[in-house]
Order: C-alpha cells, then structure tokens, then sequence
C-alpha cells in the first residue's frame, strides 16, 4: 500500500511506539540530573511539572491556531486541515523541554548559592531571580525573534513551528520563570531542600556542584539541611 494515508500511519505508528519509552527516559535523566545538582527531591520535580505545564499552553495555542484556524491574520495566512504533523509536536516538545531545563539550571544554581550563604529559601529565591533576570530575558529575546522568523515562512510547518517555539520560549521566560517557580518555592520553604537519609548520601557521594569544594563528601547534605 501507498500514498499519505499510508505514510501517516506508518508515521504514527512509528512516533507511538517510542513515545512512552522516549518520554521515561527523559524524565527519568531530568529528575536524576536536578536531583544530583540541587539534593533536593521535590525542586526536581516542580522543574518538570511547570515544563510541561508550559509546553502544554503552547500545545493547545498551536491546535487552537493552526489545526482549527483560529486568529489567522496574527500568524499570517495557511492553509488549515483540522490536523497537525504527528512529527512537529514532538520536534517542538524536545526543543523547547531543553530550553526550559535550560532556564531553569542557571535559575536554581543562583537560588542555592544563596541559600547556601543565608539559609532563607524567600531571600534566596529573590536573589536568584535578580541575578539572572537579565539574562533570562536577553536570552529569551534572541530565541523568540530567531523562532518569530520562522513564522514569516509560507510553508506551513515552519511557521507552526516558530509560532509554537516563540511562545514556548516567551512563556517559559515570563509565566513560569518570574511567576510559577518563586511562587512554588515561596509556598513549598523549608520542603525545598527536603530529602530522606538514603538519596542525602547518594547525592554527597556523586552529586554536581558548580565548584571543587561543594562537591566533597558531605557537602551536599550541608545544602538540603
């Protein structure tokens, strides 16, 4: 059999069959990641809620946009099928998760400098916003013109794609960044830094530090206590 309703399925197929494993070992290695950089058990996993709770918008605004023809003259004219590239989410997904653990990597390593120094998460979250809010936001900007420039295609996945980057980007930077994560942290305190006995170990064992010194034995559950 051929033609394109062939090729979809065999497509979909494809994409179906590696989803699941793909997606656990994503999380899989983010949460092992953060958890061996913060020696925290919860700060991992807020990181990933609120990824996925950003990715997730600009899910529904590319369906909302581009699969049922919604504010068109925002984005330019295309022409609108009802459906969506089975292959363009998962690009867009893989893209924009890394920008956004990205983000969040420099966010949290200015967080636990300073709590480190003061042992206050209110006034570490502050400053960590502080330091890299410039950062976040010169970054940001580069990402979404250079992604905003792909909207002005006329091929129609690539303006998808641009469009669905830009606001994942504009999203990550604001939303969650500026709002989400302090409020999280804010409202978490102390729990921030929880972590049973057993993963304490482990991470003064094999955890990641930006410095020689922070990464000695013992050093991470000076962090977490």
């Amino acid at each position: 059999m051929g033609g394109d309703a062939a090729a979809l399925a065999d497509t979909t197929a494809a994409v179906g069959a590696r989803l699941v494993p793909a997606a656990a070992i994503v999380v899989l290695v983010v949460l092992t990641l953060l958890f061996l950089f913060t020696g925290s058990v919860l700060i991992p996993v807020k990181a990933l809620v609120l990824n996925l709770l950003s990715l997730t918008a600009t899910f529904g605004a590319i369906v909302h946009v581009f699969q049922e023809g919604h504010l068109r003259g925002l984005v330019g004219d295309f022409q609108v099928t009802g459906t969506t590239d089975t292959l363009l989410p998962v690009l867009m997904f893989c893209i924009a998760f890394g920008v956004s653990m990205d983000y969040e990597m420099f966010l949290l390593s200015r967080i636990m400098e300073e709590h480190r120094r003061t042992g206050d998460t209110t006034t570490a979250v502050a400053f960590g916003l502080e330091r890299t809010g410039r950062l976040f936001t010169a970054a940001a900007l580069v990402l979404a013109i250079t992604m905003a420039a792909m909207a002005t295609s006329g091929l129609t996945p690539l303006k998808l794609l641009g469009v669905g980057l830009t606001l994942a980007v504009v999203l990550d930077a604001t939303l969650v960044r500026m709002l989400l994560v302090p409020a999280v942290m804010k409202l978490a305190g102390r729990a921030n830094w929880w972590c049973p006995e057993p993963l304490r170990y482990v991470h003064a064992r094999f955890g990641v530090s930006e410095t020689a010194a922070e990464a000695r034995p013992g050093a991470g559950s000076k962090a977490v206590a």
